[in-house]
């Protein structure tokens, strides 16, 4: 897919007013970016654009105002952020994406100026891809450009309709995001492993079900293992556990068998009576768990078990954590996963790729996002290229591609 996305290099930029997608949907408190890593993470494509004297116009949603102007989630503080991030350059602000107001706002801008638009989600026709809201968009450009993989699983117009009129290309993290997460599962050097967690098997069942067919081992944590432990007869006690799952379950570790994928669930666990910090804990095999007692963690031996996997793979896929991370002690075994993982990919012994909202913020909390060799900036679009799904706004890029083609 890598190679029918159209790059920068194919747009004529140069004086042109750009229009760039990027997700700024960034964390904040008080008015100001608490984590940049995702401004830090456009910057080479808004660079290249600037250094070909193109105006830039920058779209971006932050938060849910469901079509509402909202002043706690307008965009105006984050002016400051971006241009500390582009070497102080000033950056412009418009406090409508389209209209009067924000038609003006462009037509002032000077070549290599950089302006960002306010909210697009104030407008409800931005969720709802309104072909007529996309038109209006486009019109205040020459061109397009999508930098935001981790919106491009929503169909919405700024992501999708704006490639219908304007020449489009993908931006510089864009394609970084696609080739890393192409590299990792359409081509990867074996054996492969993917570490799925988080709480619910029901929320990750087109998941486990796409990996089933890719992937040698698949390593499965949190509380999903609960419910796949429950559907072999073990007694979880008072864990979390999808109980009507467990035919699912099942139904899963038979496919497996018979793609001969190799499922690796906890031999032991780390149990408490109260999910609480500095909770009183106890370590378990999955045979002996106290009926008052909730699964938080998994157990030493099982931990030296994903070691073995972790050391005799060369590619690895990570979403989502493998205990309850951000309660200590039970966060101890994602943070030796996370050091493991770092270590082999340090090495050049493994190749890793994580992604996910959970998976960054434990990743985070080990003090470890800097240390594999990918992380994904992406939470839904990471997890649904891992389903296996088209996501539009990449398909949306290639099809103007091959409309380009063909004139």
């Amino acid at each position: 897919m890598t190679t029918a996305l159209p790059t920068l290099e194919s747009l004529d930029v140069t004086g042109k007013t750009v229009l760039v997608r990027l997700d700024l949907n960034v964390p904040m408190q008080a008015g100001r970016v608490t984590d940049a890593t995702r401004i830090h993470r456009i910057v080479p494509t808004l660079q290249y654009l600037m250094e070909r004297d193109a105006k830039v116009v920058i779209l971006s949603h932050l938060g849910r105002p469901k079509g509402q102007y909202d002043p706690a989630q307008s965009l105006a503080p984050l002016v400051d952020a971006l241009s500390h991030n582009l070497w102080d350059r000033p950056v412009k602000f418009s406090p409508d994406c389209v209209g009067n107001t924000a038609r003006m706002a462009v037509a002032n801008l000077q070549p290599g100026d950089v302006i960002l638009m306010e909210n697009l989600r104030f407008h409800k026709a931005e969720e709802a891809g309104d072909p007529a809201f996309a038109a209006e968009l486009a019109a205040l450009g020459d061109a397009f450009v999508n930098d935001a993989f981790s919106c491009s699983h929503r169909a919405h117009a700024s992501v999708v309709g704006i490639n219908a009129h304007l020449p489009s290309a993908a931006g510089r993290l864009l394609q970084e995001e696609v080739g890393a997460l192409t590299h990792a599962l359409a081509a990867p050097a074996r054996p492969l492993t993917a570490i799925v967690g988080g709480s619910k098997v029901s929320t990750k069942l087109e998941l486990l079900g796409n990996l089933l067919s890719k992937v040698d081992h698949l390593v499965i944590g949190g509380a999903m293992a609960n419910t796949f432990l429950h559907a072999q007869g073990i007694n979880v006690g008072a864990s979390l556990c999808e109980t009507d799952m467990a035919e699912i379950a099942r139904a899963i570790l038979a496919q497996a068998a018979s793609t001969h994928c190799s499922i690796h669930l906890p031999v032991d666990v780390v149990c408490a009576k109260r999910f609480a910090p500095h909770a009183q804990a106890v370590v378990c095999d999955i045979h002996n768990i106290p009926a008052d007692h909730m699964i938080l963690d998994v157990g030493p031996r099982s931990m030296v078990a994903l070691q073995q996997v972790v050391l005799e793979s060369k590619t690895l896929v990570w979403n989502g954590p493998v205990g309850a991370f951000e309660t200590s002690p039970f966060d101890a075994t994602t943070v030796q996963v996370a050091r493991m993982i770092a270590s082999a990919s340090r090495s050049g012994t493994l190749h890793s790729v994580a992604g996910g909202g959970d998976t960054v913020a434990a990743l985070a909390h080990a003090g470890l996002t800097q240390e594999l060799s990918y992380l994904s900036t992406a939470g839904g679009a990471f997890l649904e290229w891992l389903e296996g799904k088209d996501l539009p706004g990449i398909a949306a890029l290639i099809q103007n591609q091959a409309v380009k083609k063909s004139a």
